[in-house]
C-alpha cells in the first residue's frame, strides 16, 4: 500500500508538467498537490536521479527529464498498429493532402500518437504528436469513446468535465451519449468545427487482431474543403482505417466475421 501510495505521487507531480508550465518548482509541488516541502523534495530529487526530471540552474526547480523522451520513443516504435498506420496516413496526406492523425484513448482524453500533414498546408497546433485533447469534441475521440464502455465513459466525463472549445461543441452528456451511438450505427464520426472553427474531421476506428478498437485514424480538413467532398473523405477514411486493421494484426481477418468486412465495403461505397 505504501508502494501504490508513492507511485501516486510520482505519477502527480510528472502529470503538473505541461507546455503551459513546463518548470516547477518544489514549493509550488508542494503547494498544488498539498504535499508536505521536505517530501515533495525528497521525492523530485529521486526523481531527477532517475533522469525522470531535470534539474535548471535555479535550485529547487525542475523540468521533465529526457528519459521520458527516451521511453515514449520506446512506446512509440514499438506500437505495431503506429508503425503499420504511418504507410497508409502516407499514402492519404500524398492523395488528399490534408492532415491525417492517428490518436489512442486515455481515460476520457485522446492522446495524438501520429501526425502527418502536406507540405505546404495547414498548421493545427493543438494536436502536435503527444497532445493530448478531450474526447468528446473530436472525430477520433468520439470514436474511441463510442467503443468504451458508456458508464465508464459517463463517470469519467463527470470528473473531467465537457469543455467548450467552440460553440459547436458538445458539452451536454445524453447528446453525447446519443453522438456516440450514431457513431458505432455507421462506423465513423464527424468533427463539425467542434474543436477549432474552421476545422472538419472524419475519423475511422483501427482493431487489433483480436477485433478490439484499439486507435483512431482521421483526415482533417479545413469546413470550406470538407462539405463538399465530404462522402469523398468519408470513404478515403473508412479505407484506410480497414488496411491498417488489416496490416496491423495478422490475425485479423481471422476474428473479424464475413458480416463485418462486409459492412466496412458497404459503407465505403454508399459514402461515394
Amino acid at each position: 500500500m505504501v508502494r501504490i501510495r508513492l507511485i501516486e505521487k510520482v505519477t502527480q507531480i510528472l502529470d503538473l508538467f505541461s507546455l503551459e508550465r513546463p518548470e516547477w518548482g518544489v514549493g509550488d509541488v508542494a503547494k498544488a498537490l498539498e504535499l508536505p516541502k521536505s517530501t515533495t523534495s525528497e521525492l523530485m530529487s529521486s526523481l531527477a536521479d532517475q533522469r525522470l526530471l531535470s534539474r535548471t540552474t535555479s535550485k529547487g526547480r525542475y523540468r521533465l527529464g529526457w528519459r521520458l523522451f527516451e521511453l515514449s520513443q520506446t512506446l512509440l516504435d514499438t506500437t505495431e498498429f503506429r508503425l503499420e498506420a504511418r504507410k497508409v496516413m502516407k499514402e492519404l496526406v500524398e492523395c488528399w493532402e490534408e492532415t491525417v492523425h492517428l490518436a489512442v484513448l486515455d481515460g476520457a482524453q485522446a492522446v495524438y500518437v501520429e501526425k502527418l500533414q502536406p507540405t505546404p498546408g495547414i498548421k493545427i497546433w493543438i494536436s502536435r504528436a503527444g497532445a493530448r485533447l478531450p474526447a468528446h469534441c473530436s472525430g477520433v475521440g468520439k470514436v474511441l469513446l463510442a467503443h468504451s464502455e458508456w458508464e465508464h465513459v459517463a463517470e469519467l466525463l463527470e470528473h473531467q468535465g465537457m469543455p467548450t472549445l467552440t460553440p459547436n461543441t458538445i458539452t451536454d452528456l445524453d447528446l453525447l451519449a446519443d453522438e456516440l451511438e450514431r457513431v458505432r450505427e455507421r462506423g465513423y464520426a464527424y468533427d463539425h468545427e467542434e474543436t477549432l472553427v474552421g476545422l472538419c474531421c472524419v475519423a475511422a476506428p483501427i482493431y487489433d487482431s483480436r477485433g478490439t478498437v484499439v486507435a483512431a485514424v482521421s483526415l482533417s480538413v479545413p469546413d470550406y474543403r470538407f462539405h463538399p467532398a465530404k462522402s469523398n473523405y468519408t470513404a478515403a477514411i473508412l479505407d484506410a482505417a480497414r488496411r491498417i486493421s488489416e496490416n496491423a494484426g495478422s490475425a485479423l481477418k481471422e476474428y473479424l466475421s464475413y458480416e463485418v468486412n462486409e459492412a466496412w465495403d458497404k459503407r465505403a461505397k454508399t459514402t461515394t
